[in-house]
């Protein structure tokens, strides 16, 4: 079974969220490929009791962090506990079909070339829907990307499983070969990018990034953090600039802080200000702030 069915480790992060992992264990249960671990790492939740995980689900591996690490951080943890050849990182808002794992395994057990593989991520609240199925480059300008098929209806058209320029957190495989030699996820994000920045470091190191349609799960969305909330766009924020900062080149990076300083950061200001969301305001100014005080830790 080892080496037609590798052990795939499933690692997920709970915060404050226990009936939304619940869920999403659930429909673990229908898996058809027969050889899996499950890796729960609670992140400290303060309102939450984490043990109706473990008192449910026996067979999980519940880890109970003595403090909120972050996505990446909370995912660190769990690879840490893990013993699986393939590692898939999956966010506890996801439901998933009975043959999600087979197209990804197989996916990166035909081309070792391929570091991280993606599958098609739909809508929960309309499977008819697609979130990702691929992303465009990073705009060297506006440090954003784009999701491939976003708001498109599943009709066939994103059906071509391919490289591409960027992995989704909400799920991905990564070979723990491909761990072994490029490294953890850099935890100096906490929330938002650290899977773009984490694509990046695979990339150099001589890999593909490969959407696999094949497969394909149902997410929920920002459940943890909230749909538009002051946490989101603080790290959003801080973490567009870091990112531009950990991984353009010196003339890219250039372009992309006169854009930031002279069009992104008073538009956006000025919107929150518009739209009397002063929350978001304080939260965007914070991050910035972030970006001018750290400008040597960049992880």
């Amino acid at each position: 079974m080892t080496k037609e069915f590798p052990l795939v480790s499933i690692i997920t992060i709970n915060y404050n969220e226990s009936q939304v992992t619940l869920e999403m264990l659930q429909s673990l249960k229908g898996l058809t490929y027969p050889n899996v671990e499950v890796i729960v790492v609670d992140n400290a939740s303060p309102n939450d009791n984490p043990d109706t995980i473990k008192e449910q689900f026996p067979e999980v591996c519940l880890i109970k962090s003595k403090e909120n690490l972050g996505f990446a951080g909370g995912n660190n943890l769990g690879v840490k506990q893990s013993n699986g050849a393939f590692l898939l990182f999956i966010n506890n808002d996801t439901i998933v079909p009975e043959r999600f794992i087979e197209p990804l395994v197989q996916t990166l057990q035909e081309d070792e070339t391929i570091g991280m593989v993606s599958p098609k991520i739909k809508f929960h609240w309309n499977p008819e829907l697609i979130q990702y199925a691929g992303y465009t480059p990073m705009n060297h300008w506006t440090i954003r990307n784009n999701s491939i098929g976003y708001h498109q209806k599943d009709d066939g058209r994103f059906d071509t499983e391919g490289e591409t320029e960027s992995i989704h957190g909400a799920a991905m495989m990564v070979p723990r070969t491909v761990v072994d030699k490029v490294g953890m996820m850099t935890e100096i994000y906490f929330l938002y990018y650290e899977e773009h920045d984490w694509a990046e470091m695979i990339k150099r190191a001589g890999y593909k990034i490969f959407y696999q349609p094949a497969s394909y799960i149902l997410h929920k969305e920002s459940v943890s953090t909230g749909k538009f909330s002051p946490l989101k766009t603080y790290y959003i924020s801080r973490n567009r600039i870091l990112f531009a900062r950990r991984n353009f080149k010196p003339l890219q990076l250039g372009i992309s802080l006169l854009f930031q300083c002279f069009v992104s950061i008073p538009k956006n200001s000025l919107q929150f200000l518009i739209k009397n969301e002063f929350p978001h305001f304080k939260a965007f100014w914070k991050a910035i702030s972030w970006n001018l005080t750290h400008r040597t830790e960049i992880g």
